[in-house]
């Protein structure tokens, strides 16, 4: 599934073809979202956004498109007239005089007014976008403290969208790492400088994310890793999707475990357990 900031690279793709441009023809796969399409045809797009892992796209007359790409979506900017190479199927398409931005497999749409969108329910339980300039990494320290959060494992917390919208399974894991935490324990088993490294691993390698396309390694081992001819795909992650290589800092080899489901990497020098299992003592 993507994450937060591959779909706000999306946003920023359609945003640029679309913004200030009427949208000549709309239309919708799903039937019941078929009775939109003539009341957005001939709207001009006022913006394109995104919201944690949710795009939205505004039209002059006050209606609002939330889409969601959950596992399989995919938004294609193209010329209109021609189209993508794909056996995806077609859910919603917005044609300026010159572009099409199109929308595959996503089903979760819905065109809403501004009383609505706020209590869309993904968007009404999300919590501080990590990608927003406004969060600053103090919002996340105090969000680590709270009663809600405090007490629940790291591993669990870091995919709710409710405590920090637009992280999901690779951020998890590239966070945590930065941070030198354990995926097991809980913010509060944690010091408060670890804290404060964790809120800011959250916000740096999330907009880290973005700016690089995807990229969340430290910048100097990407530049070696490209002196060396290395692949962009053997270079891109710190920890994620390393199982068995050897861990940049202490050269341990990366684990993988799976929590629900989902898959978490980790180094176990470098992110020493704090929380004791049951049964043994705790790790000081």
């Amino acid at each position: 599934m993507p994450e937060g900031p591959e779909i706000r690279r999306a946003a920023l793709r359609i945003d640029k073809v679309l913004r200030g441009r009427e949208a000549q023809a709309v239309s919708f796969g799903q039937t019941h979202l078929q009775p939109f399409a003539a009341r957005l045809s001939g709207q001009q797009v006022q913006w394109v956004s995104s919201r944690g892992k949710a795009l939205l796209t505004r039209f002059a007359n006050g209606l609002t498109l939330y889409s969601h790409n959950q596992l399989y979506g995919r938004w294609y900017v193209v010329r209109r007239g021609v189209l993508p190479r794909t056996h995806r199927t077609l859910r919603v398409a917005i044609h300026t005089h010159k572009h099409s931005a199109l929308l595959y497999s996503a089903s979760d749409i819905e065109v809403l007014t501004d009383e609505e969108l706020p209590l869309q329910k993904y968007l009404a339980r999300l919590g501080p976008d990590a990608l927003d300039e406004s969060v600053h990494w103090r919002d996340i320290l105090a969000l680590l403290t709270a009663p809600q959060f405090h007490r629940r494992s790291l591993a669990a917390l870091y995919l709710d969208q409710g405590f920090v919208a637009g992280i999901g399974n690779y951020l998890r894991s590239e966070i945590l790492f930065a941070a030198h935490v354990n995926p097991f324990d809980r913010p509060c088993d944690l010091s408060r400088r670890q804290l404060g490294s964790l809120a800011r691993a959250t916000l740096d390698l999330t907009r880290q994310s973005l700016a690089t396309a995807g990229i969340t390694n430290k910048p100097s081992r990407v530049k070696k890793a490209k002196r060396l001819g290395l692949s962009r795909q053997q270079y891109r992650f710190a920890i994620f999707d390393r199982q068995g290589e050897h861990c940049y800092r202490c050269q341990s080899q990366i684990e993988r475990t799976e929590v629900s489901g989902r898959r978490i990497y980790l180094c176990g020098q470098c992110q020493p357990r704090l929380r004791a299992k049951p049964g043994e003592p705790a790790e000081l």
